[in-house]
């Protein structure tokens, strides 16, 4: 959501970066900017900009032109190839006009100021500078939602399918009415909750989930409608349920048909009044929270096998949304890596930028039964052995980096002695004369798979499913390993 309040986007301290090697000069204007509330941090070349760039997130450097080691035209250079440059002021010398317009034209620079610098002035052009930081954060995350084709808040997809859940969302969000949610398990029914929250009118209350079969029969209601002091034992002060917590905002009860029977004829009463009774209390208080529940059941199937009340099911099931599996979405993958490699860089400090080719044949290739969850768990990984850059295929997990050796037609010609090519069945057959051992057949299909590739050993394991150095053992059992 763009920020449209200058005061709103100013709600955190400004981080900046201030590099100049003169001495007097850096801690001045760094007393000056902690007094306007601002947070500052010092370096005394480019190069100690850039290593103090790699822990502190300035909002704002503001940049010497002439120093040591490093100077800032190099610095400015280093930042814009980097792909992340913050909002730059130069501070050039008295007379270096042209100098400063330079910068600002030819390296990226925000703005530039003579020395002495007038602290109304910078004061002004810092703030300026941070909030054209924030202008441009939000630009790239539109112009990145709109290149998906669609998106919706954490939400990413590119299907047709996707696309229906997002229109049905937008219509169901600003209402009160209760969503009901199936899909399998993984494929991001709680985000889907969290998304008709921020949608609503409530979005400012809070956002509280239960997982239904997380709970034990005994506890559950307890933690749904509270209880007072001395209900059951150990119950020794009163508490509030979560119907209370979730007061004014949105309640979401994951995995509904796991939901006691006795307790679905209670909430199905709370959704009819809105009123809820702590166990052990005598009175009723009335409640404002929107329900939504979730479940990995197909609801019909739940209603008829007893474990969702046919009631209840109608109560809730204003709205339906169905998310389909990752396996039945593979077009989406890629928008859906790109969204969380964002988040992913951000949470283990890493720059990784996109998928290799080979990575995206590889998930599009897997079948996905963690769906959306296993994606993630698998990228994660990749994301934080890569570092930076392309994630190569020797970052994913090995059940990943094996391709599905292609079918080779095995035959039964009775009568050889041992498994040969067969000359007049097609290329890519072996048949396997009755009586021949394991060994025997596994040999013939490794050196006709040899054959097949040119003698390409690391295509010929692929194909395999075995690993290179398998192979060369293979060989040198066979006396083959020479060429």
């Amino acid at each position: 959501m763009i920020v449209r309040d200058e005061s709103l986007r100013m709600a955190k301290l400004l981080n900046i970066l201030i590099v100049d090697d003169e001495s007097g000069s850096r801690t001045g204007l760094a007393g000056m900017v902690k007094a306007w509330g601002m947070n500052a941090e010092t370096a005394c070349n480019g190069e100690e900009a850039l290593e103090k760039l790699e822990h502190y997130p300035a909002d704002v450097v503001v940049t010497d032109l002439n120093m040591p080691r490093m100077d800032g035209y190099e610095l400015l250079r280093n930042l814009r190839d980097r792909g992340d440059m913050p909002p730059t002021i130069v501070v050039t010398g008295f007379g270096s006009v042209e100098t400063g317009i330079r910068a600002v034209h030819e390296m990226g620079a925000y703005w530039f100021v003579e020395k002495p610098v007038q602290p109304a002035m910078m004061q002004a052009l810092l703030r300026r500078a941070a909030v054209h930081n924030v202008l441009g954060r939000e630009k790239r995350t539109l112009e990145r939602q709109l290149s998906y084709k669609g998106s919706l808040g954490e939400m990413v997809g590119n299907s047709a399918r996707m696309q229906e859940i997002f229109a049905l969302l937008q219509q169901a969000g600003p209402s009160k009415a209760c969503v009901l949610i199936s899909g399998e398990s993984g494929t991001g029914k709680e985000l889907v909750a969290r998304t008709l929250h921020m949608l609503s009118p409530r979005h400012n209350g809070p956002f509280v989930a239960i997982n239904c079969a997380a709970l034990p029969e005994t506890l559950i209601e307890s933690e749904l409608f509270g209880h007072e002091k001395g209900s059951f034992t150990g119950a020794s002060e009163r508490r509030a349920g979560c119907f209370e917590v979730a007061q004014h905002g949105t309640l979401l009860l994951d995995e509904i048909g796991e939901m006691p029977a006795l307790t679905q004829a209670k909430l199905l009463r709370i959704l009819e009044d809105s009123k809820v009774r702590r166990l052990g209390g005598k009175t009723e208080f009335e409640v404002d929270v929107r329900v939504v529940a979730a479940t990995n059941k197909v609801p019909d199937d739940a209603v008829r096998g007893g474990s969702l009340r046919e009631d209840l099911y109608y109560r809730l099931n204003v709205f339906h949304i169905h998310l389909p599996p990752l396996r039945d979405r593979k077009d989406d993958i890629v928008a859906i890596c790109e969204s969380l490699i964002s988040d992913l860089n951000k949470k283990h400090d890493t720059r990784v930028s996109d998928l290799s080719p080979q990575v995206v044949e590889a998930f599009q290739r897997h079948s996905w039964p963690g769906n959306i969850r296993e994606l993630r768990n698998a990228l994660e990984r990749a994301v934080i052995i890569t570092g930076e850059g392309t994630v190569p295929i020797s970052a994913l997990p090995v059940n990943f980096q094996t391709r599905p050796a292609p079918l080779l037609a095995v035959g039964v010609a009775a009568g050889s002695e041992s498994p040969m090519p067969s000359s007049g069945g097609a290329p890519e057959s072996l048949n396997v004369p009755i009586g021949t051992t394991v060994e025997e057949a596994e040999k013939g299909l490794i050196l006709r798979t040899l054959e097949h590739t040119k003698n390409n050993k690391t295509r010929a394991a692929e194909i395999l499913g075995i690993s290179l150095k398998t192979l060369h053992n293979k060989l040198k059992e066979y006396g083959k390993d020479a060429a």
